[in-house]
């Protein structure tokens, strides 16, 4: 009686280890990747409903930006963004990794992808640039508005943050990230999963988008390209159907 005991609460046990490891394998892991002026606190909400669903989500804050603005300098460059990137996935030892860039974000994990590309299962494009080549933010953003992207003592400066505001908020952006240039080189990169997020205004047609350029460019590379309604911070605006959005995404 005791042994058929012993192999009942066996059996229960390993079934238990084997359910709990089968659905630990079958997480996802994330690395968001925010765009200009802001950090990993503007995705805190998209992290929250991602770990729910039990995934892993890493929502890192490039060097200047969010809580490192004490680090902050205008000789802060491209590469240096990158690397912030690049180095949270060595020493978090991640694989398989879904990198998600938005806006300046899509320049960053870009750079990512072509240095470790072995560590991206896919990348995913949010309402973000797509840069070729030897190209930089100024030379592939259609700038619209002069005083927005104007260099302010070495800064991009968010006009909208009021003097004396609080945390969270938007601080200062170096400009050297602007115009730093791309290097791309690694054929790798080309070969990974990649798919395009247009968000896109209510009432509003997805050619007279501000990333519609991108989309396209998207679109020629054969990338899977999507259109989200929403306003231009998705994690914001409508983090629910943002995330659904994604996870339906990542099941194809």
């Amino acid at each position: 009686m005791k042994y058929c005991r012993f192999l009942l609460i066996y059996a229960i046990v390993t079934i238990s280890f084997q359910t709990s490891h089968s659905q630990t394998n079958n997480k996802s892991v994330f690395v968001l990747v925010h765009g200009t002026w802001g950090g990993g606190w503007a995705f805190k909400q998209v992290d929250s409903l991602f770990t729910e669903n039990g995934n892993v989500v890493y929502r890192p804050t490039l060097t200047g930006q969010g809580e490192r603005v004490h680090l902050s300098s205008p000789e802060i460059g491209l590469k240096t963004h990158i690397t912030d990137i690049v180095n949270t996935i060595l020493y978090e030892d991640l694989h398989d990794v879904i990198l998600v860039g938005h806006s300046y974000g899509g320049m960053i994990i870009t750079g990512v992808a072509d240095t470790i590309p072995e560590r991206i299962k896919k990348l995913i494009y949010v309402d973000a640039v797509v840069p070729e080549n030897g190209e930089n933010m100024l030379s592939i953003l259609k700038i619209n508005n002069e005083v927005l992207f104007r260099n302010v003592n070495g800064y991009l400066i968010p006009s909208w943050v009021q003097g004396g505001q609080k945390p969270p908020k938007d601080v200062p952006h170096p400009y050297k990230t602007y115009t730093d240039t791309i290097f791309l080189k690694n054929p790798l990169r080309i070969k990974l999963p990649t798919t395009y997020i247009l968000t896109v205004d209510k009432g509003k047609e997805p050619k007279n988008d501000d990333f519609a350029f991108h989309a396209e460019r998207a679109k020629e590379k054969g990338w899977n390209v999507l259109h989200l309604e929403a306003d231009h911070n998705p994690q914001w605006s409508s983090p629910e159907q943002f995330v659904k959005l994604l996870q339906e995404d990542i099941k194809n």
